[in-house]
């Protein structure tokens, strides 16, 4: 379980994030969604203990990143870049991280069979298309086999195959009781994917509810997204 709440974030004399506050649960995959620049990538990093919140609490399992006893085994992520050496292959990327994590290099083979990445996994990873450097991300993610994923834009760059196997991949672990959290722009894909929907739009919440709650009487979710969203909308869904 992912529990925000009363999140603020000051940046200067800016306010990133307003008081947020939303749940991803079990069993369920959300969607996190906004506009550029609204405060997504900042809940996210303060979830995982990568920047401080002002005010407020972002909790994983009713704790704080910090306080978690196994991070690895508890929440795997996967956020902007491909956080590997330009010049480490995608093989010794991931066992650098399973050894640090006192895990076995057996387990490196296995989530780069998962993500699809093993006939790559000795290519530097400077040489990785956008794409192979997603499945990168997901495989770091995998590898301590969380009950709970924090993914950033997870099928930007991939190909049509990649996007479905990665619609697919999030699907299986929700239903196994696992908790996914992921913020997209690719409505249309995260329509398919998610069962939750959070919207974000100048750091407040404007929707959160189930994916039909969210898109109500629009025909899509990008048209409730942009109707939440635009200067001029309305109430909080």
């Amino acid at each position: 379980m992912i529990t925000i709440n009363n999140l603020v974030k000051h940046r200067g004399t800016g306010e990133i994030l307003s008081g947020i506050s939303f749940k991803a649960r079990p069993g369920r995959v959300t969607g996190f969604l906004g506009p550029n620049g609204v405060g997504k990538s900042s809940t996210l990093r303060i979830l995982l203990g990568l920047d401080r919140a002002t005010s407020g609490s972002a909790l994983i399992n009713g704790k704080p990143f910090a306080e978690l006893h196994n991070p690895l085994a508890t929440v795997g992520a996967a956020l902007d870049g491909f956080g590997a050496h330009r010049m480490r292959t995608g093989r010794a990327h991931l066992r650098w991280i399973a050894r640090a994590a006192g895990l076995s290099s057996s387990r490196v083979e296995e989530v780069l069979e998962i993500v699809g990445l093993t006939s790559a996994a000795g290519k530097r990873v400077g040489k990785y298309s956008l794409g192979m450097g997603r499945r990168l991300g997901m495989a770091a993610a995998l590898l301590g086999d969380p009950k709970i994923l924090i993914l950033d834009e997870p099928v930007n760059g991939l190909d049509p195959e990649g996007i479905r196997f990665i619609r697919t991949f999030l699907r299986e672990r929700a239903e196994s009781g696992n908790t996914v959290l992921l913020s997209s722009h690719l409505m249309g894909e995260l329509a398919e994917t998610v069962d939750d929907v959070v919207i974000i739009k100048h750091g407040k919440i404007v929707a959160d509810g189930t994916l039909e709650e969210v898109i109500g009487n629009h025909f899509t979710l990008e048209e409730a997204f942009f109707a939440l969203t635009s200067e001029n909308a309305g109430n909080v869904v």
